[in-house]
């Protein structure tokens, strides 16, 4: 069984790495094509060199999201070519049974879904915030839409509305504006700075202005000073702004776990990042559903030549299962429904659809 394992596992292996190349050499090539008009431009030019960079630290996303449609496609080539040239078959007779061929691909899909992991926890945050850190550096700093990131935190009875217009490449923020309000929920003071650092015990803000607003008596007051350097405490850290400012599921899981925490002990709505703290730990699981999705094209009889549509239809799963989790992603997020539930339904249909399919195959057979 060793010598067998070792076939399947080397033919799996060498089909899903031909087919993952192949999709990131295409998006890679997309990616590019949408760099070129911005070559050239901005205070420091755009150079070719820096665009390739760019490039390249995207290529890690993309694997990240491709590696299950990838290996489904993969090992549905090598179990469908297997059983079109009756090898299949022929390792059946060996002693490869059903539950011991799902057995095997469960392993094997294992190792798939660690790697899955490593790449979305680790190695695709750390590209994607080096390539928008250098895209900032010469295109600009990071911002969303019109007015950047808003972000809310409480300090004992006291509520701050902050608001960050842009983060520069260096680390630090621009453009900064921060609401305080009272146990009342009246506007006390308003601190506007140009520039902000992140520190240990807080953040270093730089050309403050402060407004206050009270009363005396019964006239209004609105009192203004200017501070040259300021320091605000706060828990709100650069991890935080930047999970504002980018794509929430470029975050480490643990990252936005903690930025979870951070919106519900504010008492903000956190369903959206918490969808997708959920889709980050099922979605590399994904990689064993699509082996055991994959499984059933063994037990399936070929004539020549139509290995090709049962591969396109290895595609057409493949894409509709990243639609279907995209999809369940936006409407769990609509009509409020548990995280976990929004994120694992597509991988748990995908299991019940490809387990019942091998079952029927196996027991018709």
């Amino acid at each position: 069984m060793r010598t067998i394992r070792r076939l399947i596992y080397r033919e799996v292996l060498l089909s899903v790495s031909f087919v993952t190349i192949g999709f990131l050499a295409l998006f890679f090539f997309f990616d590019f094509v949408e760099e070129l008009p911005d070559i050239g431009k901005g205070a420091t030019p755009y150079k070719l060199t820096q665009a390739l960079l760019y490039v390249t630290l995207n290529v890690p996303s993309h694997l990240y999201e491709l590696l299950p449609i990838t290996v489904l496609i993969g090992t549905i080539f090598v179990m469908a070519r297997l059983a079109q040239s009756s090898e299949y078959t022929i390792l059946r007779t060996s002693g490869l049974g059903p539950a011991r061929a799902l057995r095997s691909l469960l392993v094997l899909g294992l190792g798939f879904t660690l790697l899955t992991f490593a790449m979305g926890d680790y190695v695709a945050p750390a590209a994607d915030r080096a390539a928008q850190l250098l895209r900032a550096r010469y295109q600009g700093a990071i911002s969303v839409g019109q007015t950047g990131a808003w972000l809310k935190e409480r300090q004992g009875a006291m509520t701050y509305n902050v608001n960050v217009g842009s983060l520069a490449p260096d680390g630090t923020m621009a453009q900064i504006r921060i609401f305080e309000s009272d146990e009342r929920g009246y506007l006390s003071t308003m601190l506007q700075a140009r520039r902000g650092g992140f520190g240990p015990q807080g953040w270093t803000l730089q050309a403050v202005e402060r407004t206050r607003f009270g009363a005396r008596d019964t006239l209004a007051r609105v009192e203004r000073t200017q501070v040259p350097e300021l320091l605000w405490p706060t828990e709100i850290t650069q991890e935080m702004v930047s999970v504002a400012l980018l794509k929430p599921d470029r975050m480490p899981t643990y990252d936005l776990f903690r930025y979870i925490g951070h919106l519900e002990s504010n008492g903000q709505s956190a369903q959206r990042y918490a969808i997708e703290f959920w889709r980050k730990l099922f979605y590399p699981l994904s990689c064993l559903v699509m082996v055991v999705l994959a499984l059933p094209f063994a037990y399936l009889h070929f004539r020549s030549g139509g290995i090709t549509s049962y591969v396109f239809g290895g595609v057409l799963i493949g894409i509709s299962f990243f639609l279907l989790n995209n999809v369940f992603g936006y409407v769990g997020n609509l009509n409020a429904w548990a995280p976990w539930i929004a994120a694992a339904a597509p991988g748990l249909l995908y299991t019940l659809l490809s387990l019942g399919a091998f079952t029927w195959l196996v027991l018709r057979r």
